[in-house]
């Protein structure tokens, strides 16, 4: 345990009794801390309540009340989602009281080296891939934060010879102060969450405090083909370890021959990794790659250079990268009906993701999207629906406007689903209707461009509806 005095005898705020808060609020109070949670929902809304009060830790539901942030305060750790516009998080920073999420907290209680993963799409996989990979190393990782073990729990339970790798959100980033990876990777960029970050600005400088406090001992492991990554190399204080697709680097990992981007073809490509004095090594043919898609390759290339950032043998990695079965919900095999596949990709929260869904697949698509609807015109997947897909169902807030982008981009099987129904039906019918648009050989994938909550709880509930119904057929 690293610190194990920090904040002994101090008083504490913990906004949100979501997961992360109910954890870190224990951590806390483990350690000496005199903690205080706060949630602005009703108590009997509210079930993790009575345990925490059961350790001794004070509870106040129902609203943030006066008083609760004062001049006393140590620090206030925020459950990610909450903005900084609330009033006791505004209150705490016109008193120069430290505003941090859960992330802070457990990397200054961690005594192992962690690991950071971030960017728009791909985190789970690369952060599971890495995982195993660091595994049949034989360097004991433990996968925490939004997947895995809670972050905090975790970082009190690890030692020096762990390696803890996290998946981190922008959420999260942005409420850092000193959190410093041992290896930072930010995998990719693309517009999302604007409606939290209020402008892209935001969204990227919190996504770049993943490198703010390396040093030139730790490993910033970026992506080489997007523009916003490699806008950031000359702020990055660590050794740069970059991926690429479509460039052979001086060093780093890379795919050769290079992908032409936009353009197929049926060459044999390896990933090889080029270390700083120029000596290669193959890691594995890119065929072999057990998941499918061009940006399951870029996740293989992101994992394989965070491994070898973290010390695991380059030449060792092949085994991980041809047997990994996947994460649930991203480009999940589902089963075939009538000849189609189905494809469970309801991860997939913006255009970016779902255009990278459907360059996966050389057979015609079928596509389910829509879903809450954050002002996006969605003209960005404009190109690629007029390449690859023969068939739109839409449905959610945003069926309207991707039904005017399908149109556009020629489609002429384009089904609209009816709102007027429950979520689970809507879902079950834009499943029949894709089936009946359907033929043998075609793809039927979900891969909404859409977040889930104008119909579902989580895109998890969405996707293991779409399964049932899948099922069901």
């Amino acid at each position: 345990m690293k610190h194990p005095d920090l904040y002994r005898g101090e008083e504490v705020v913990v906004l949100g009794l979501a997961k992360s808060g109910v954890q870190v609020a224990k951590v806390l109070h483990e350690r000496g801390a005199v903690v205080t949670v706060n949630d602005r929902k009703e108590r009997e809304q509210s079930p993790e309540a009575s345990e925490l009060e059961s350790l001794g830790i004070s509870v106040i539901c129902g609203g943030h009340p006066e008083g609760l942030i004062h001049p006393g305060i140590k620090l206030v750790v925020k459950n990610p989602g909450i903005p900084y516009s609330v009033p006791p998080v505004q209150k705490a920073l016109e008193l120069g009281i430290e505003v941090v999420t859960e992330v802070e907290v457990a990397y200054r209680l961690c005594a192992a080296p962690m690991i950071g993963i971030t960017g728009s799409n791909g985190k789970t996989t690369t952060t599971t891939w890495v995982g195993q990979m660091l595994a049949a190393a034989g360097m004991k990782p433990i996968v925490a934060g939004n997947i895995g073990t809670p972050l905090c729990q975790a970082a009190q339970e690890a030692s020096e010879d762990n390696w803890m790798v996290v998946e981190l959100s922008s959420f999260q980033l942005k409420g850092t102060e000193t959190f410093r990876p041992k290896v930072g990777c930010l995998l990719n960029v693309a517009e999302t969450h604007l409606d939290y970050h209020g402008d892209m600005k935001d969204y990227v400088d919190s996504k770049a405090k993943i490198f703010a406090n390396q040093l030139n001992s730790d490993t910033a492991v970026l992506n080489w083909d997007d523009p916003v990554c490699r806008e950031l190399v000359p702020y990055v204080k660590a050794e740069l370890l970059p991926f690429s697709m479509t460039e052979e680097l001086v060093q780093g990992v890379f795919v050769s021959p290079s992908y032409v981007p936009d353009v197929e073809d049926d060459l044999e490509r390896v990933i090889l990794y080029r270390n700083s004095e120029g000596r290669e090594i193959e890691i594995a043919a890119v065929d072999s790659i057990s998941l499918p898609g061009r940006f399951n390759v870029e996740n293989a290339l992101a994992a394989s250079a965070i491994a070898i950032a973290a010390g695991a043998d380059p030449a060792g990695l092949a085994a991980v990268l041809t047997s990994f079965r996947g994460v649930e919900h991203r480009l999940e095999y589902v089963a075939d009906k009538n000849g189609a596949a189905y494809y469970n990709n309801s991860k997939a929260t913006n255009s970016k993701a779902t255009t990278m869904a459907l360059t996966s697949f050389r057979r015609p698509v079928v596509l389910i999207a829509g879903g809450l609807d954050r002002g996006s015109d969605y003209l960005e997947l404009l190109p690629v629906l007029s390449g690859r897909v023969k068939a739109l169902v839409a449905l959610g807030e945003t069926k309207d406007k991707l039904v005017n982008v399908a149109k556009l981009a020629g489609l002429n099987a384009v089904v609209s689903v009816d709102n007027g129904k429950s979520a689970a039906a809507v879902l079950e019918q834009a499943v029949r209707e894709a089936s009946a648009l359907s033929e043998e050989g075609d793809i039927v994938l979900l891969s909404p461009a859409c977040a889930s909550w104008d119909m579902f709880t989580s895109y998890e509930e969405r996707g293991r509806i779409f399964k049932e119904a899948v099922h069901n057929l």
